[in-house]
């Protein structure tokens, strides 16, 4: 514990899933932690839930005006910004016939230029020995049929994150990215379309995990704190799969 004791750190969409179960460990690490999201009730549920090391700030990642305000209230605290994981994206199942030119703007302006323009906006407030956490996907490595969109974005966040490390090493800032498997969150439950799909769409995916199951945020955020903290002090433009040894064996 307090692996994270006076830091500051940011997790973008961190109301629900992955992003809220490592909003809460970094704040039960001593860290004060701000949480972002699209839905105002859904961020202010977040930081009853997390406490009073929590600051919400409801807005959308693809908006450059919602990021402005965002890093105005970051920047009024004074204490610049110790750890950023920039976890806000999302995707759906779209054949390559059926993808339309909405579809396209709308995951890649979320997936990819939210990504961008959120570490692009919190360089100035980066302090040194920051630390910078993408989140990916094991999407990125295969082929799932009619998943292609979302992979792509994926791809781009794994090139990121490489690249980015290169060019922050000498503000002694690390860029990493953290690869999650099949994870049991609302957001891969919205992936089965209704009520009914779920619980197939969950047993098919853990049939494919050599562990034998889906992965809990928890889990995930473990990692996470990992990768915040010191304890990862030699690690950059590395990825950390926590995938249950889907894409490893």
């Amino acid at each position: 514990m307090n692996r994270l004791q006076g830091r500051t750190a940011l997790v973008t969409g961190g109301t629900s899933g992955i992003g809220l179960a490592v909003a809460r460990r970094f704040a039960e690490e001593g860290a004060h932690v701000f949480v972002t999201g699209r839905r105002s009730e859904a961020v202010d549920e977040a930081v009853t839930l997390i406490g009073p090391s929590a600051t919400g700030i409801a807005g959308d990642v693809g908006d450059p005006d919602d990021l402005d305000r965002l890093f105005a209230a970051i920047g009024q605290r004074g204490a610049g910004l110790d750890v950023l994981m920039a976890n806000a994206g999302g995707g759906s199942f779209a054949a390559l016939g059926a993808i339309t030119a909405e579809d396209y703007r709308a995951t890649f302006d979320r997936n990819v230029g939210g990504t961008l323009f959120t570490v692009q906006k919190a360089l100035p407030l980066l302090n040194p020995g920051a630390s910078i956490i993408l989140t990916g996907s094991t999407a990125a490595s295969n082929g799932t049929p009619a998943f292609g969109l979302y992979a792509a974005t994926k791809a781009a966040i794994r090139s990121f994150g490489r690249t980015w490390a290169a060019e922050l090493v000498d503000r002694d800032i690390r860029v990493n990215t953290l690869v999650p498997g099949p994870v049991q969150t609302p957001g891969l439950a919205g992936l089965a379309g209704d009520t009914a799909g779920v619980e197939p769409l969950f047993a098919s995916l853990a049939a494919d995990v050599p562990l034998g199951r889906l992965g809990r945020p928890e889990e995930i955020a473990a990692a996470a704190v990992f990768l915040a903290s010191d304890d990862s002090s030699f690690m950059t433009g590395a990825e950390l799969f926590v995938d249950g040894g889907a894409e490893q064996i």
